[in-house]
């Protein structure tokens, strides 16, 4: 069910099931939008402090089911424990997913799949709060153990010290780093969490988009301005149909392969020439390493370091370069320098062991 097709799946809905009527006027206007297969619905809201809004609880999930009799529409809710999960599955929920609070906790993730031990359904799992990619590998793997077999992966924004303009830092890096470790899974964009405002959706899903990802889930009310969660970064149902024709879905996926084969073999000679750089790079590090044990340096220059990166950084913003990009790239670089000079100065002890670098 989440292995997608040729279209961007999107995944629509409130934020939270607030009234029946809500639901239903929701869930009728989407289905108008063939692009539009599955409606979502938060049922129990984790909130940061008690007594805000907290979801309707299992009253929403007569909602949700009534949703899908009327429509047709596939559905999906949130879980964070084994009651949540008994509760969905006893409604008839089509597919379920594990929400950024929750995958920073591997008791509840384990919890959720103990209770999903021999269902069959769809599970998506988004990714933590924080920037740990093993966190959201680890829920996966869980899960997966627990036996089930269609998986996805949503991402949602990090919360970082600076997330401006976003309401949670898209850290876009992340989408090919959690593919990396995670092949075949599919993986959608929740663009509302990310950008936190209705202004931000378009360019926030279109971005998503071009990266690879496989669908958008973007909340949807109503009347959003009346929400009781979140209302700032929700869409109508006759927004949402201008956002996705912007974004114009059945064409982001339709290949164009010569022009696509030519910058793929652009990119190849790029990545050779720069393979060939960090070659030479790597070269003259070991060079300057023999420098310093043959005048007795030390290894780490660290007033050197300190000029090189501002730099590099500067050099790097008045291109238009990703300045936190840059700097982990020679964070990474000089790492391995350092390495490959202590590497001369260790060969250098063992051929002379009394000569002693310093």
């Amino acid at each position: 069910m989440l292995n997608g097709g040729p279209l961007p799946t999107v995944i629509a809905g409130p934020c939270s099931a607030e009234s029946e009527e809500q639901m239903l006027q929701t869930a009728r206007e989407l289905k108008k939008d063939h692009r539009v297969s599955i409606f979502r619905a938060g049922i129990w809201k984790p909130r940061t402090r008690p007594g805000l809004f907290e979801g309707v609880g299992t009253v929403g999930l007569e909602w949700l089911q009534t949703v899908k009799q009327e429509t047709g529409l596939l559905t999906t809710v949130e879980v964070a424990n084994t009651q949540h999960v008994e509760e969905a599955l006893k409604y008839g929920v089509d597919i379920l997913w594990v929400g950024a609070r929750t995958t920073v906790n591997p008791f509840s993730v384990q919890e959720i799949a103990d209770a999903l031990q021999g269902v069959d359904i769809p599970v998506m799992v988004k990714n933590p709060v924080n920037p740990d990619l093993q966190l959201w590998l680890g829920a996966l793997e869980r899960l997966n153990r627990a036996g089930i077999t269609d998986l996805g992966l949503i991402h949602r924004g990090f919360s970082t010290p600076s997330n401006k303009p976003y309401r949670n830092h898209p850290k876009w890096q992340t989408i090919q780093e959690i593919r990396n470790l995670a092949p075949g899974i599919p993986l959608l964009c929740d663009p509302s969490h990310i950008a936190g405002r209705r202004d931000l959706l378009e360019t926030v899903s279109q971005q998503a988009l071009r990266l690879g990802a496989d669908g958008l889930m973007i909340e949807t009310h109503i009347n959003p301005d009346v929400a009781l969660s979140d209302a700032s970064q929700q869409v109508t149902p006759a927004g949402l149909d201008k956002l996705l024709t912007v974004l114009d879905l059945e064409k982001e996926k339709v290949a164009q392969p010569e022009q696509l084969q030519d910058l793929r073999a652009l990119i190849d000679r790029l990545d050779n020439e720069l393979l060939n750089v960090l070659f030479l790079r790597a070269d003259v590090s070991k060079r300057i390493g023999e420098y310093k044990r043959a005048n007795s340096l030390d290894i780490y220059q660290s007033g050197r370091w300190q000029q090189l990166i501002e730099n590099r950084l500067k050099a790097a913003g008045d291109i238009g370069l990703d300045e936190e990009f840059v700097k982990a790239i020679f964070d990474a670089i000089h790492g391995f320098s350092l390495g490959l000079q202590n590497e001369v100065f260790a060969a250098s002890a063992v051929d002379n062991p009394v000569t002693q670098a310093k």
